[in-house]
């Protein structure tokens, strides 16, 4: 897989770290700036969430922030494996997440 196949939008589904299988779904725009990295937007809900992150061997990495209820600033990681130019399966934590679990998601490309 190429890295410039990885533009678009995805429709996502995901567990939250805290292992009480709670769930979300919204939508992850990805984009190639500039210099080739891959800028990240997640809209779940009313939350923004912002990322760039890199690819290699069909594995793109994420780091991403957003801003609480609490208008602190939370930071995270997530890490997906590309298993095709439409689907990303992976998984995540944030510094404030419980350390025993992960956060997943699995995303697949909204056809325009």
């Amino acid at each position: 897989m190429k890295l410039e196949q990885l533009e678009g939008k995805y429709l996502l589904e995901g567990s939250n770290q805290d292992g009480t299988n709670s769930s979300y779904k919204g939508i992850l725009t990805l984009k190639l700036d500039e210099t080739r990295r891959v800028q990240a937007h997640w809209q779940i809900g009313e939350q923004e969430q912002f990322g760039e992150g890199f690819f290699k061997n069909n594995i793109l990495v994420i780091n991403f922030h957003y801003f609480g209820e609490d208008l602190l600033v939370y930071k995270g990681t997530v890490v997906y494996h590309c298993l095709t130019k439409d689907i990303l399966d992976g998984f995540w934590s944030e510094e404030y997440g419980n350390p025993l679990y992960l956060g997943g998601e699995r995303c697949t490309r909204i056809k325009e």
